[in-house]
């Protein structure tokens, strides 16, 4: 077997860029869902490789810190047996006055077939997009979306529950800053899900029930309810202001304890997007413990970019350059 068996709904993908989960369809949504359970059979080879990719190229442009997300994608790209390579902003023409656009398009000139951008700046992927040729994955543009990781969140929930539709999530902690509670609320109100907002007022502010949600305040009264919690993590770096008075308070009516693990449900789901600060999200026991699917979802969005990857690139063949736009002659 040199492929994965190709969904029978993945026909629905006619994309070219994953920019942010707004804009799919459920459809889609599962169509990405199904491609990468399709996926995840590859890691458990002792070969772990396909040729999917073959003669590709992945540039990963990371003007954020990342560690699991870059890791990830260049793992999923050589998974598919494409070509990788990392870009460096500190050591790049930028430092030397060149634009964003013009190395983006030197990068495609060399040719790249798949840019993955992590951008401080919301919207940077959707305007890379515009100007060049090739692919564009979204890793993750400021505080508005992180599409690969809400579709690793719903893998790990769908293969934990079994299904999507009917369950009641919590999303826990800082909204307001937050590029995974935006495509968690998307896709996961798409697929039928219950969704609750639950966090300081300061982070959870009045409006977000014009997206489908349920916004909440008390993490001890929704807990009997839920069926998954994604324990949020503090984005203080996006913070201009103190928004609580003390990590200390925040931890006391927010942090995921085994106390309250014990007012939810018996198979209640624990998912964090990491880094996790242990002591002020979640305690170490919750992190470590029987409900926490932390680590499944790391292996889970293994599986996601390569389904991601694959169906941006995987099904067209690469062709000639044709001018300056740099797309392929079809």
């Amino acid at each position: 077997m040199t492929t994965p068996a190709q969904p029978a709904d993945s026909a629905v993908w006619t994309r070219k860029h994953l920019l942010g989960l707004e804009e799919l369809s459920a459809e889609e949504i599962l169509a990405i869902l199904d491609t990468a359970e399709s996926f995840a059979e590859v890691s458990t080879r002792s070969r772990k490789k396909v040729p999917a990719l073959q003669g590709r190229i992945v540039f990963n442009l990371f003007f954020e810190n990342s560690t699991r997300t870059r890791t990830s994608f260049s793992l999923a790209a050589k998974r598919l047996s494409a070509d990788t390579q990392d870009f460096s902003a500190s050591t790049s023409s930028l430092s030397k006055g060149e634009s964003f656009i013009d190395t983006a398009r030197n990068i495609e000139a060399m040719g790249a077939d798949v840019l993955v951008v992590r951008h401080p700046t919301p919207g940077t992927p959707h305007l890379l997009a515009q100007h060049v040729g090739c692919s564009i994955i979204n890793a993750g543009d400021g505080a508005h979306e992180h599409p690969t990781q809400a579709l690793l969140d719903l893998m790990t929930i769908r293969r934990a529950k079994g299904r999507i539709e009917g369950l009641t999530v919590g999303l826990l902690g800082d909204i307001s800053h937050s590029r995974v509670a935006r495509s968690n609320i998307h896709a996961l109100t798409k697929l039928g899900a219950r969704v609750i907002l639950c966090g300081p007022p300061t982070l959870v502010p009045r409006g977000w029930e014009r997206f489908g949600c349920e916004v909440a305040y008390s993490l001890d009264e929704i807990l009997p309810r839920c069926d998954v919690v994604n324990v949020l993590r503090i984005q203080f770096e996006r913070q201009q202001r103190g928004l609580f008075p003390s990590v200390a308070e925040y931890s006391q009516f927010y942090m995921m304890t085994q106390e309250r693990v014990r007012l939810g449900k018996p198979d209640l789901l624990l998912l964090a997007p990491g880094p996790i600060n242990r002591g002020v999200e979640l305690t170490p026991e919750v992190a470590d413990g029987l409900h926490s699917a932390i680590l499944d979802q790391v292996t889970n969005g293994l599986a996601v970019r390569m389904a991601v990857l694959y169906l941006l690139s995987g099904r067209v063949e690469p062709g000639p350059r044709d001018g300056r736009d740099g797309r392929s002659r079809q």
